[in-house]
C-alpha cells in the first residue's frame, strides 16, 4: 500500500488527480492510501514521515509548495514529492529540495503516470535503506546507512548515528528482525550493531564509531564469523 498525499488547493483539481490514481491502480495493481491537504501550512503542521509520495501545488494561499517541502525535508529525507505547477520556472526550483519531478497544469494522465511510474520505482529503490521510527510528537525516518549502532534501554531503543540520536519505545528483537539483512549484528543482548562501522575489536570490545561496545562471551565466535562474512561480501 502506498501511502500518498495529495496538497492541491484547487478541488476541481485535486478530484481529477484522484481519478488518475484510481485509474493508474487499476492499470498498475499498486494500492494507494490517499490523504488530502488543501494548503502547504496543513501537511507541515505536525508533519509525520509517513507518505510515500508527496503531490505538491507550488502556488497556494497560506504556505506555498516549495515552503512547504523545505520544512519537510527537515524531517523527511526520502518521501518522493512531485510538483503540480502552470510555472516551469518555479517547478525547476524543486531541485533543491531534491523534487523528484513536476508536472505541469493542465495535467493530463500520460504526464502523470509517466511520473507515477518514476516515483514508484524510486520509493522501490529507496524503502528498504530506511527506517521509520515512533519520536515524540511524530515520526522519524532514519538513513539506515548512518546508523552505527542501537543499544536498548528497558523499553526503549537509542539510535546512534553518525551526527546525532534518536530514541523510540520498542525492543531489541524488533529492531534486530529489521536491520538483519542491511548488515547489523548483535555483539552482546542489548546492542545491535552496524558492522560497516566496526574499526575493531579491543579487550572484547567492538570499537563503533569511536565506541566501545561489549562484546559477550556468548557472542563472540558469532559476532567475529559475522564481520569475517561482512567483509568478504564487501570486497567482492
Amino acid at each position: 500500500m502506498v501511502q500518498l498525499a495529495i496538497v492541491e488547493d484547487e478541488i476541481e483539481y485535486a478530484d481529477r488527480l484522484k481519478q488518475y490514481l484510481e485509474q493508474y491502480s487499476k492499470e498498475s495493481g499498486h494500492e494507494f492510501q490517499l490523504s488530502f491537504f488543501t494548503d502547504g501550512d496543513e501537511i507541515v503542521e505536525n508533519y509525520q514521515a509517513r507518505y510515500d509520495i508527496i503531490l505538491m501545488d507550488i502556488n497556494m494561499k497560506f504556505m506555498d509548495g516549495m515552503t512547504a517541502a523545505e520544512e519537510i525535508r527537515k524531517v523527511d529525507p526520502e518521501v518522493v514529492i512531485i510538483f503540480i505547477t502552470n510555472m516551469t520556472q518555479y517547478a525547476i526550483r524543486g531541485y533543491a529540495v531534491d523534487a523528484l519531478d513536476y508536472v505541469l497544469k493542465p495535467v493530463t494522465y500520460f504526464a502523470f503516470s509517466q511520473r507515477l511510474d518514476r516515483a514508484i520505482e524510486r520509493m522501490r529503490r529507496r524503502n528498504r535503506h530506511y527506517l521509520t521510527i515512533s519520536v515524540h510528537g511524530g515520526a522519524q525516518k532514519l538513513d539506515i546507512g548512518q546508523i552505527c549502532f542501537a543499544e536498548s534501554h528497558g523499553h526503549n531503543i537509542t539510535f546512534h548515528l553518525k551526527t546525532e540520536n534518536y530514541t523510540t519505545i520498542g525492543t531489541m528483537k524488533e529492531i534486530e528482525n529489521k536491520l538483519v539483512e542491511e548488515g547489523f549484528f548483535r555483539c552482546n543482548k542489548g546492542c545491535l550493531v552496524n558492522l560497516e562501522y566496526v574499526d575493531g575489536i579491543r579487550d572484547s570490545c567492538a570499537v563503533v564509531h569511536g565506541e566501545y561496545l561489549a562484546i559477550s562471551r556468548a557472542r563472540k565466535g558469532d559476532f567475529l564469523k559475522a564481520i569475517t562474512d561482512y567483509i568478504g561480501e564487501n570486497m567482492k
